[in-house]
């Protein structure tokens, strides 16, 4: 303890003893700084974010109800059901476009067939029925007509020709009835004659009307549907004969216009199919002359 107090170590001591308590002072600077850096990245006061709904999507009665969903079940069944009626309405369009444009294409086919530059088929004519009445031209006017010119002579193919045309008058007599006349003109009068032709129809059809009359009448009525027909020269009575002719189904409006020559290609079913199509689609002249006024005249 002297020797403290007599040293010179004392003096010493307490000179550097601020100093050395300087050096264990805590650093105030340093935890502050440590202290705002952990603050910024991690707020103390900061909570997850909430996840807020928007407004549309909150019930109107306050609650949320569990969201509704679709089963598979019920797409599939709208699909089907959607396709189904796409299927139906696009069969339905083709359809009745595909039946209108046949509709069209026959209609100016007959209307073609009237004659503009080409040779007239139809004219004036005179001859008799098998009751000895005469019947001309005029007779065909009102009604559709189906003209055929043959002789009853024929070994094969009038009596072919006649049995076809009854299947057609049977098809189409339920529907248009009266509407349609049969007509057979013979084109051997030397030998045809009104009770000649009375007895061969009976084998035929009831509704079909003969046809006969004078040489020149027949040949006459055979030149206005440019009907061709020949008979060997030099006939002697009762002798046996056949007659080359046209062998056509000629058809008229009820105008007494020229529709068409049907062939032999006709058969019973194509026959009366064609002859109905011509029926469904006839326009009378004067709805005809109308039409024409309109601006969509071009359709037809």
């Amino acid at each position: 303890m002297s020797l403290l107090k007599s040293s010179s170590l004392v003096p010493r001591l307490l000179k550097l003893a601020p100093k050395q308590a300087g050096l264990i002072r805590p650093n105030y600077r340093c935890f502050s700084q440590f202290t705002k850096l952990y603050n910024e990245r991690v707020p103390p006061s900061q909570s997850p974010p909430l996840k807020k709904k928007p407004l549309s999507r909150i019930p109107i009665g306050g609650s949320e109800t569990a969201p509704q969903t679709t089963s598979d079940g019920s797409i599939e069944f709208s699909t089907w059901k959607a396709a189904s009626l796409f299927l139906i309405v696009g069969g339905g369009l083709y359809y009745y476009f595909t039946k209108e444009k046949r509709r069209l294409e026959i209609e100016k086919e007959a209307e073609a067939n009237r004659g503009y530059g080409k040779p007239m088929v139809g004219g004036p004519f005179h001859l008799k029925d098998c009751e000895g009445n005469v019947f001309s031209d005029k007779d065909l006017l009102g009604k559709f007509s189906i003209i055929y010119f043959g002789f009853t002579h024929c070994p094969d193919i009038c009596p072919d020709e006649l049995d076809k045309l009854g299947v057609w008058l049977d098809k189409l007599k339920s529907k248009y009835g009266s509407k349609v006349q049969p007509i057979f003109v013979t084109c051997d009068p030397n030998r045809d004659t009104p009770e000649v032709l009375t007895q061969y129809l009976q084998d035929f059809h009831p509704d079909i009307i003969g046809l006969t009359g004078t040489y020149d009448q027949v040949k006459n009525a055979c030149k206005q549907y440019r009907v061709y027909f020949s008979t060997p020269p030099q006939v002697q009575p009762g002798q046996d004969y056949l007659v080359d002719h046209s062998i056509f189904f000629y058809l008229m409006d009820p105008e007494g216009n020229f529709i068409e020559a049907m062939g032999r290609n006709y058969d019973n079913e194509t026959g009366a199919e064609r002859i109905q199509e011509h029926i469904k689609t006839f326009i009378p002249k004067e709805e005809r002359e109308k039409r024409k006024q309109k601006w969509y005249s071009f359709l037809f």
